[in-house]
């Protein structure tokens, strides 16, 4: 089966190109069918996939493909070529799974819309980007669909764009993210000067050997790699595009912010594993930058009203907590908070899209309460993706956003898991805010909008219900020793990612940690050379003297202090969660009286602490003015200038023997004569010179 793994994006192209070109020909029921059936076609290749791979020796779990060869000039080669491993095959499931469940979904959300075709065909376009992105054999086939995703999102956030208001926000995302992916652009270009290669196998093997680890050259590499992440799964300072992308349909934000497009920095630092591992500086900025982002985006979402835009200030903060892990180390668990995120974030996109779509396009939670018993279906599965997102065991989020803080802390970042803890508590505090203004309490709806309040219809409600499922036993699949788990999800990328990472900040190792990272996966890397299809051979090196990461050594999971963060964290995330009752149910003015008493900073967490404003005043309104004076200086002054003096120096010599010519017969013979006088004279005097 691993031999079809070129049809896992082929599938969904094919639809994009046929819903694109014929689409407006087909009744809306062969569209769909058209749209959902090649992602779900994909869906079950990548089954297939996946099954193979489990039926093999964990140190065989790779296969390569190539497809063929895309770029030859001298000894230069790069193919066009899918790589099939343990981490391309759980990013596969998630991006097909979801992405399917959206589709099904957008027949019921989108069925009114007049360009409903094309809003198909941009989804099936989007998929096809993204399933190029995590099967990429190389950091080229990578950025084609990094590039892709990021027009896809251009397309899809600007999906309405006769309204100006939603036509910006796509080219605002469009923009952000190309100032990150300059950086990546970068990254990739150092690689490939001192790789002579930008295939994944190559690079990450011959890593060890040609990096020096903490060097200023993988630490270079590794930044601005890391810059493109920033813009592509928005974290800070690039983050800002993402809270505007809710302009586009809601299916859209649930498949841009659960399942592909803003997971896609995370998947990248993964599969570069080796070489961040090898860079702590990097690492500690990346876990620095992650921990920042998740509690300044989860301050931000405390003030918001519109239920989109809080639920994407927590897709912001939930992928701060993915970077955390990234950064210190903990590969496997963001990869497994990127899984179970995708599961209960894309249930509360698409719990809020059927809130909307009941509420007539009414998306302030001031104007809604008491929904619970006019949509119970929809209420239902939103709570269980509020409880996994609050962390509360035994559903998903718990496990994996308890994994990433345990790693912290037991990494010695203590800043980072401090900053991470106290956004979960205040994750908890506002979705359960969401909850309670969206379905209990005292009805605010407009009347003329109660009396037509119904539930979404059925090919929206049984998506629902799938993710909530999911929500709820996604995270048995990482239940971790320390409560009699296996950890089955670590066991399955165990060959792929490095499990030794660099020592905390607050350790000396981290100071002096030159030669004593893990050097590679354990996967087969070492596969045969020429980077055709086969399988690896296993392979795995690393320095003697570092010490395994948390959780990998021997009675690890039992350390006392596990149970003891774990409890807190549960206990905090719990008095979040009994804070917005007491607010928001038991005494409904205590807001108001909160945000009266502290009204500056009421303001400043309800304008998202004025970045957008900043970020116009200095960098947009300062890129108008600069082209305002490169016209009125440089192209009026300098460019018009020269092109009218020279203009005006033409025509004053042109006027000056425009007079020569009279037309008179005697003027003419005059002029020749003289000329032929001073012909004679001129040689008659160098002849005189020259004697």
């Amino acid at each position: 089966m691993l031999e079809y793994i070129w049809l896992i994006p082929f599938f969904p192209m094919v639809g994009a190109i046929v819903n694109g070109v014929f689409g407006r020909r087909f009744p809306k029921p062969v569209a769909y069918t058209i749209a959902c059936g090649s992602i779900f076609a994909s869906l079950l290749v990548t089954v297939g996939a996946f099954l193979a791979l489990r039926g093999l020796p964990a140190e065989a779990r790779f296969y390569q493909l190539t497809v063929y060869e895309w770029i030859a000039a001298g000894s230069t080669k790069i193919d066009l070529g899918y790589l099939m491993d343990p981490l391309s095959c759980v990013m596969c499931l998630v991006v097909t799974g979801v992405g399917f469940l959206i589709h099904v979904y957008s027949i019921g959300y989108i069925h009114h819309d007049p360009g409903h075709n094309r809003f198909f065909t941009y989804l099936n376009l989007f998929c096809f980007a993204m399933l190029t992105l995590v099967l990429g054999s190389n950091f080229l086939v990578l950025f084609v669909g990094w590039e892709g995703v990021g027009l896809c999102s251009y397309l899809l956030i600007g999906f309405w764009f006769e309204d100006a208001a939603k036509a910006a926000a796509g080219m605002k995302a469009f923009i952000v993210n190309r100032i990150g992916d300059f950086g990546f652009l970068i990254g990739m270009f150092l690689i490939f000067q001192n790789f002579g290669s930008l295939d994944f196998h190559t690079v990450l093997a011959a890593a060890p050997m040609k990096l020096v680890a903490g060097g200023t050259l993988v630490t270079a590499i590794t930044l601005c790699l890391f810059v493109g992440a920033t813009g592509k799964s928005a974290q800070i300072p690039l983050y800002i595009w993402l809270p505007d992308a809710m302009a586009g349909p809601t299916p859209v934000s649930a498949l841009i912010h659960a399942a592909t497009m803003v997971t896609a920095g995370v998947y990248m630092i993964a599969r570069s594993n080796v070489l961040y591992s090898m860079a702590p500086m990097t690492m500690a900025t990346v876990a620095t930058v992650g921990a920042v982002t998740a509690l300044f985006a989860g301050t931000i979402g405390l003030a918001q009203n519109d239920i989109k835009k809080v639920l994407a200030y927590s897709t912001v903060s939930q992928l701060g907590y993915m970077f955390i892990a990234m950064g210190v180390g903990a590969y496997v668990a963001g990869i497994f908070h990127l899984m179970t995120h995708a599961f209960f974030k894309a249930c509360l996109f698409l719990g809020s899209g059927s809130v909307i779509h009941a509420m007539h396009e009414e998306q302030d939670i001031r104007n809604m309460g008491g929904l619970r018993k006019y949509i119970p279906h929809t209420f239902a599965t939103f709570l269980v993706a509020t409880v996994a997102i609050a962390g509360i065991p035994p559903l998903a989020g718990f496990f994996s956003k308890d994994e990433i803080l345990w790693k912290a802390w037991s990494g010695g970042f203590r800043l980072q898991w401090a900053l991470g803890f106290l956004g979960a508590g205040i994750t908890a505090f506002y979705m359960f805010r969401l909850v309670f203004l969206t379905f209990f309490g005292e009805e605010r709806i407009d009347p003329h909008v109660k009396e037509k309040v119904h539930e979404s219809p059925a090919t929206m409600v049984v998506p629902l219900y799938v993710l909530a499922a999911l929500s709820i036993v996604g995270g048995w699949l990482g239940w971790p020793a320390a409560l009699g788990g296996a950890n089955h999800f670590e066991q399955w990328l165990e060959p792929v990612l490095v499990h030794e990472a660099p020592a905390g900040e607050g350790s000396a190792h981290a100071a002096q940690m030159a030669g004593t990272v893990s050097l590679g996966p354990k996967a087969a890397w070492a596969a045969a050379e020429g980077g055709g299809e086969g399988h690896g051979a296993a392979a795995e090196t690393s320095h003697e003297g570092t010490a395994p990461a948390e959780g990998h050594g021997a009675g690890a999971h039992h350390d006392p202090m596990e149970y003891t963060l774990m409890i807190a964290s549960v206990a905090w995330a719990l008095l979040g969660i009994l804070t917005a009752y007491i607010c928001y149910l038991l005494k409904p003015g205590i807001p108001k009286a909160v945000a009266s008493r502290f009204s500056a900073i009421h303001q400043i967490l309800l304008n998202k602490y004025y970045v957008d404003e900043v970020y116009y005043g200095v960098f947009v309104n300062g890129l108008i003015g600069l082209s305002k004076w490169c016209w009125s200086f440089v192209d009026v002054i300098i460019i018009d200038g020269v092109v009218n003096g020279v203009a005006t120096l033409v025509r004053a010599v042109g006027n000056g023997l425009r007079k020569v010519q009279t037309g008179q017969i005697q003027a003419y013979a005059l002029s020749i004569v003289l000329g032929a006088v001073l012909l004679v004279a001129y040689f008659a005097l160098a002849s005189a010179f020259q004697g």
